[in-house]
């Protein structure tokens, strides 16, 4: 446990220092460096107890991991976000009890933990403060990375792996996994009469995972160009202003300015652009394109987009390559390309030339 300590705390140290002296740093990465500093301290504190206590005091990692996640999320995410004051009232737990056990030198061991001596109440509200950090940021968490891709599917015709923030979803997927064996495994180890320490030894082990993820992800991730709006975004539009008859000449204009104009052979294309050109507001195309059509503005773009592909590939004057098609086809990568055409047909680019030269 002492070698994990140690690494962790190395390791952290050394990700935040380059987080924070990263060319362009943005608010996030600041956010991050911040995070795994105090990771790292969070590692140097377990192998201090070793040193001078010999037996780990009561910490929770998870009253750091889970604010520090959600406001690293929101950093990313949510417009004109900056530090303030009142945003380290999210840390305030995990500061409170790592200062205290140190005060009262209360060890983490599962077979006393529920004995009732002076420090049981401490216990129970620390578990109780760590069950609420779970149940609390873990969900807001998740949310806010879903809506914030789901928003950028109705902005963007072609979404970049930096702007995606699928590491950041994967992370957060992760997570909340983790938490829940985490928690089973302190449940099983508490009931079998096991080694107390697992639970922390597994813990710590996973932290320095996360570690390593994050300084690895953190270090390639740019800023994003497309934040969430500050209003709620509405999905299910059941107070909508727009009538029945203004709802049908804004589809109609929609599918008149794809089919005459051809805009999805833009790779630029994006809602802010398709509502300069008709002249309405994204809100309302947005509407239109989500109730009365059923696809986003990315899946919609990208139909036009593979349909062209389709009939570019059956057209056996074509000697384009494949990856060549797509690019002419309005998609930015080849990544892309084969992602959206696939989830569209069931069958790669590749694939589909073939089954049609078979029929």
């Amino acid at each position: 446990m002492n070698t994990i300590a140690w690494i962790g705390f190395c390791q952290g140290l050394f990700a935040a220092i380059l987080m924070f002296t990263k060319k362009e740093s943005s608010i996030s990465d600041k956010v991050l460096s911040g995070w795994l500093t105090l990771l790292a301290i969070e590692f140097m504190t377990c192998g201090l107890d070793y040193e001078i206590f010999g037996v780990p005091l009561l910490s929770s990692s998870f009253l750091l991991f889970n604010p520090a996640l959600y406001l690293y999320v929101s950093s990313l995410t949510r417009p004109n976000f900056k530090i303030k004051p009142l945003q380290l009232l999210h840390l305030l737990p995990f500061l409170l009890f790592e200062i205290s056990a140190y005060i009262i030198k209360e060890p983490f061991s599962l077979n006393s933990f529920y004995f009732q001596d002076k420090n049981f109440i401490y216990r129970l509200i620390f578990y109780a403060a760590t069950m609420l950090s779970w149940i609390i940021y873990n969900p807001m968490s998740l949310i806010l990375v879903h809506k914030y891709r789901m928003h950028l599917k109705n902005e963007k015709s072609n979404i970049d792996k930096n702007e995606n923030l699928g590491w950041v979803l994967g992370v957060a997927i992760f997570y909340v996994v983790y938490c829940i064996f985490t928690f089973l495994i302190t449940v099983f180890v508490y009931e079998a009469d096991f080694n107390p320490l697992t639970p922390y030894i597994y813990n710590y082990s996973m932290l320095l995972f996360m570690i390593f993820v994050l300084s690895f992800y953190g270090l390639r991730q740019q800023v994003v160009q497309t934040k969430l709006p500050p209003e709620r975004i509405q999905t299910h539009y059941q107070n909508s202003t727009l009538s029945v008859e203004n709802k049908e000449h804004i589809r109609k204009l929609i599918f008149s300015y794809f089919e005459s104009k051809k805009a999805y052979l833009n790779p630029e294309l994006n809602m802010e652009m398709l509502s300069t050109d008709l002249k309405i507001p994204k809100y309302q195309l947005t509407e239109v394109l989500n109730a009365q059509i059923g696809k986003n503005f990315f899946q919609f773009v990208n139909s036009y987009r593979v349909e062209a592909v389709k009939q570019m590939l059956t057209d056996s004057h074509n000697k384009f390559s494949i990856e060549a098609i797509g690019y002419d086809c309005g998609f930015s990568s080849k990544s892309s390309f084969y992602t959206v055409f696939k989830s569209i047909t069931g069958k790669t680019p590749i694939e589909y030339r073939n089954s049609y030269i078979r029929n």
